[in-house]
């Protein structure tokens, strides 16, 4: 990797470990001290200004590597750098290039008006006037908060909130913003709010996002690239049509015929599964093209119309998780690796 190159990897992990020493139940009065591994040898690169998805089931390592990343924990093995600082070492210096919500804990004062956190957060990174006022009124435009300044946190919505939070994160310009489940709990209406602002912060300022969550539909809305994580482990780096033709699921083809006929049979490589009138939905592996299969349908029944859906990606994501012997990462040249675990 040339310099230039080097340089423009914001975020660069090693193999890196973090183990948990607990204490377990071995016996009605006995406790025995037992190993956890969290976070098991991962690695991997987010150049400045992408925006990458980190998914994974609950206990899967997601928030234990958030919490390394910005230097609340220390990693017990590994290489970690955030803009070329080390985030155990430097993370006072470290704070002022990074924003972080979590989205079940707020870092607002909660018995304070909104617009005096704000206050409190420009004093405590020294950001300049000019700078804060700018950032201020972007954020009260685009996540719509005008007016909710002056009312004290503790009286605010979830979804307001969440909002709030988000702004406060962005007040000091961070290179690098750390949304852990920033959409848990809201409505459509606020999800949507929240999922905008965030694309035009990406696309206008360059700020690298990445965003741990459940909700697969930020994912698929805001992200080209996602990272799953499970036990501890990167089981998959790449795209989102990657993660689509790694996984073993079907694409559907919706068929649109002239008139009411039976199922649609006799097409190699794929099943009808459903029939509605005129219309039939007909599966087949994601993997294989759709090609053929219109062509065989076309040369034999009274096409009008048709489409292809692509498979669920929550789907994907749940065989994926239960998929435990495979693993598929992304080699150097952009293709992906198989590997038995």
């Amino acid at each position: 990797m040339s310099g230039a190159a080097a340089a423009e990897q914001l975020i660069e992990v090693d193999g890196v470990e973090k183990v948990f020493s607990v204490r377990r139940k071995a016996g009605r009065l006995r406790r025995v001290r037992q190993e956890v591994r969290a976070v098991d040898g991962i690695s991997f690169r987010v150049p400045r200004g992408e925006m990458v998805g980190y998914i994974g089931p609950n206990g899967a390592g997601k928030s234990t590597t958030i919490k390394m990343l910005t230097g609340i924990l220390v990693p017990s093995g590994g290489r970690l750098r955030i803009a070329g600082i080390d985030p155990a070492r430097e993370r006072t210096r470290l704070a002022r290039r990074i924003g972080v919500v979590f989205g079940q804990r707020t870092t607002l004062w909660w018995d304070l008006p909104l617009k005096d956190s704000y206050e409190l957060v420009r004093r405590m990174y020294r950001v300049p006037d000019s700078t804060y006022r700018a950032n201020l009124e972007r954020c009260v435009e685009l996540l719509d908060l005008g007016p909710l300044l002056t009312v004290p946190v503790r009286q605010l919505s979830l979804g307001q909130r969440m909002r709030g939070d988000i702004a406060a994160a962005l007040l000091h310009d961070p290179e690098v913003l750390y949304l852990d489940e920033p959409t848990i709990g809201l409505d459509v209406i606020s999800k949507a709010k929240v999922r905008e602002f965030l694309r035009e912060v990406n696309a206008e300022r360059g700020t690298t996002v990445l965003l741990t969550t459940h909700d697969l539909t930020d994912i698929e809305q805001l992200c080209r690239r996602v990272m799953v994580i499970d036990h501890g482990r990167l089981v998959y780096d790449g795209g989102l049509d990657g993660l689509r033709a790694a996984g073993d699921g079907e694409r559907t083809l919706v068929v649109d015929l002239a008139r009411e006929l039976p199922p649609i049979d006799g097409v190699p490589g794929a099943r009808t599964v459903r029939v509605d009138g005129p219309r039939q939905w007909l599966a087949f592996p994601a993997s294989q093209s759709a090609a053929p299969l219109v062509a065989a349908v076309a040369a034999r029944y009274p096409l009008v119309d048709l489409s292809v859906r692509e498979p669920d990606i929550e789907t994907l994501i749940a065989e994926l998780y239960a998929n435990g012997g495979t693993r598929w990462d992304v080699a150097e040249d952009g293709g992906k690796a198989g590997d038995a675990l």
